[in-house]
This record gives structure tokens, sequence and C-alpha cells, in this order.
């Protein structure tokens, strides 16, 4: 699913797999994100893309943004949620097909030369992620919880304004 919002500054992932449980949190965190931003008028321009798995083609998708955040669900961060800061690095996903952000953001300075937008990473605390299983009752708590600190986020696409709400 894909809401392309021309000329957006900020562009929004969320990845997982929704037939695995609490693996779903990043897509659905994102169709929250949709939802808002039908709905309200004042909502400022978003790119909101959701996907499997990061790949090294979703550098194209950075290009042009002057912030990027990637949701995900983790199975060990703290509950709710760990917002933090990401820096380009290349990893041992660089090479594979399923890439880390911080991965992605290497590969797109590589590719084009230049720094990659300021990004950030929302890790969301899950605790099944079987193929087949629900979302968790835990993950619906910690999803409600990551959907209030985005709406946030997004109304205020701002690197710095962001690290406020980094996780300590």
């Amino acid at each position: 699913m894909n809401a392309s919002v021309s000329g957006a500054r900020l562009v929004v992932f969320g990845y997982g797999n929704p037939s695995r449980g609490d693996d779903a949190i990043g897509p659905l965190l994102v169709e929250r994100l949709t939802a808002l931003q039908a709905a309200r008028p004042d909502w400022p321009a978003v790119e909101l893309l959701t996907d499997f798995q990061l790949q090294v083609e979703h550098a194209v998708d950075l290009q042009g943004r002057e912030l990027a955040l990637f949701i995900d669900a983790h199975m060990a961060c703290a509950a709710p949620f760990v917002f933090s800061r990401l820096e380009a690095a290349r990893d041992v996903s660089y090479t594979t097909h399923a890439m880390t952000p911080a991965a992605l953001l290497y590969a797109y300075a590589q590719v084009y030369r230049q720094p990659p937008p300021p990004a950030f990473l929302l890790s969301v605390r899950g605790e099944h992620f079987e193929l087949g299983d629900p979302l968790s009752p835990a993950a619906e708590t910690h999803l409600d919880a990551a959907a209030r600190l985005l709406e946030k986020l997004c109304m205020q696409p701002d690197g710095p304004a962001w690290q406020q709400y980094r996780s300590r």
C-alpha cells in the first residue's frame, strides 16, 4: 500500500508481514496514518509506504526527502516502543534481499553520493510472530501508544523537534 503525496518532505516506511501476528505492527500503523491523512485537512504532506521488508530499491523513496521514519515490530525492545535516531551504516544486511534501515541509508549514500535525509526508527514491541497468529493483546496496546506518538511526529515533520521524543 502506498499513499503518495507529491512534494512530501517526510516519508514513512511501515514494514512487516501482516500474516505473522505482531509483525503486522508497521503496516497497521501506516494504515492508521493513511486514515488520519484522509480525514484531517490540516495533515501535512507525508508519503506513506508499506512493504514486507526493506530492500535496496527503497533508496529511491528517500530521494528529495527532508526526513524519513521507519516503523517495525521488535521482539526485544522495551514496551511499548523505542524511538531512536538512525545513522547510515554498512551491516550484514547490506548485500541481502532484506535490509536494516541503517543499511538502506548507507546504500542511499553510496548510490546518490550524498548524505541520506535525517532518519528515525520507531521499534514497537511485539510478542507473537508465528505465521497465522493474530495481533496479540499486548501488541494492540503498544500499537495504540505508538499511534499517538506518530500523530505528533507527522504533525511536526522536523528532525530536531523529534529529538525530544527519543527513548532514553
